[in-house]
């Protein structure tokens, strides 16, 4: 499997561990991919955002790159 490496503001980090420490998931690498995986999937199923069309807030917390799985 390749390897990949990235950077996430330090909230995506907490919440990551958080989910790992209550179980959700087996260990970090593990949250990473199915939560990659999910918003793959998302983005397939709903396809790129228009430029020309409006931001709409539709489950965001407060930061523009935070998502609610």
């Amino acid at each position: 499997m390749p390897t990949v490496e990235i950077t996430v503001p330090e909230h995506l980090e907490m919440q990551i561990a958080q989910m790992v420490e209550e179980g959700e998931f087996v260990n970090r690498e593990e949250a990473i991919e199915e939560l990659l995986s999910t918003g793959l999937r998302a983005f397939k199923t709903s396809g790129p955002i228009d430029d020309d069309q409006e931001f709409q807030d539709d489950g965001m917390m407060g930061h523009e790159d935070e998502y609610v799985f």
